[in-house]
């Protein structure tokens, strides 16, 4: 990568701040050069944006656990879940609430402050719904925030979920609108932009981002960028992912990412999306305790605890504890306890 100094980072012509004091228009060339910065200017500014709206010292403690495994009939080209690959995985059926709630009450005394459930589902059926709906009021009565990723829905079923009391719904573009295609063909982008838009239509916090190192260039990781940053409204939750490369799956044998390519789009979401939570998620497990120290300067401020992500590995408790010591990070309160984000200066 070629050097830029900071001061050639400038705002188009037609740059504009919305009513939130953020912006949404930003141009791919704009983007393009925050990622071609100097690192140790890049990792400077995304810090001091970082600290604009957030405690550069605290990192929220998430669990995902998924409550209804495999069988999903799409394509997506990292999934182990996907019923398209042969990886071993069994698929099974929805948990029972009672079995979701004991789970989460263990994620809440492991010190996790938001509770994230995964269905492989292209969309939930009605009478899943209703099951779903229980488990998200018995997890915000522990005090947790709450998360659900349920596939595509419809207006109708983000208004049950917010009546239900969810906080944030995750749905992930995943890429680029340009490299979509080459990682999932049974369902289309505008169908992921259709399922943001009735989340938002519903008042539940959106919880959008995507994966790296399935092979795309940088001008995919600039796009996926822009896409989230120029939304009507910025995801309150951005999750980078390093895509888990798991046999048998479309993507098995990607590539590595560089790891400062990784820290670098980790930066440049900041610095888009200063107010959101950037949520350092799939690929911890392989990760140096440096890259991800890195991750962290970058404005990194949530990573999920426990045993699995979904269907994968995530580091030990111990590691990530012993790893917090040594920089001197600690979790965010529960959503319960916390005091909002320090708002922009004026």
């Amino acid at each position: 990568m070629s050097g830029i100094a900071s001061t050639e980072i400038v705002r188009s012509p037609s740059a504009a701040v919305a009513l939130d004091g953020l912006r949404h228009d930003w141009d791919r060339t704009e983007i393009d050069a925050l990622f071609r910065l100097p690192f140790a200017d890049l990792i400077f500014r995304a810090q001091g944006e970082h600290r604009r709206f957030f405690d550069a010292n605290e990192v929220q403690m998430s669990t995902l656990l998924s409550i209804k495994t495999g069988g999903c009939p799409e394509d997506c080209g990292y999934c182990p879940q996907s019923a398209k690959f042969d990886t071993g995985l069994k698929a099974s059926k929805l948990m029972a609430v009672g079995a979701v709630l004991r789970e989460a009450q263990k994620a809440k005394d492991a010190g996790a402050s938001r509770y994230c459930m995964g269905a492989a589902w292209r969309s939930p059926k009605e009478r899943d719904l209703d099951t779903v709906v229980e488990m998200i009021r018995g997890v915000k009565a522990m005090g947790m925030e709450t998360c659900v990723t349920l596939g595509m829905l419809d207006g109708d079923q983000a208004q049950r979920l917010k009546a239900a009391g969810l906080d944030y719904y995750n749905h992930n573009l995943d890429t680029s609108p340009e490299y979509y295609e080459e990682i999932i063909t049974t369902r289309t982008y505008q169908d992921r932009l259709d399922t943001l838009a009735h989340v938002r239509d519903a008042g539940i916090n959106v919880c959008c981002g995507g994966i790296v190192g399935m092979g795309e260039d940088l001008e995919d990781r600039v796009g996926l960028l822009q896409t989230l940053a120029n939304l009507p409204a910025h995801p309150e939750s951005v999750p980078i992912n390093l895509l888990v490369k798991v046999e048998g799956t479309q993507l098995d044998a990607a590539a590595p990412l560089d790891p400062f390519e990784f820290v670098r789009t980790i930066a440049v979401a900041k610095i888009l999306m200063p107010a959101s939570m950037i949520r350092l998620s799939a690929g911890r497990e392989h990760m140096s305790d440096e890259m991800q120290s890195l991750c962290f300067l970058a404005g990194a401020n949530s990573i999920f605890i426990g045993e699995k992500l979904l269907t994968t590995d995530n580091p030990e408790k111990a590691k990530d504890q012993h790893l917090f010591d040594r920089l001197g990070v600690r979790p965010m309160p529960l959503a319960c306890e916390a005091a909002a984000p320090a708002q922009a200066a004026e």
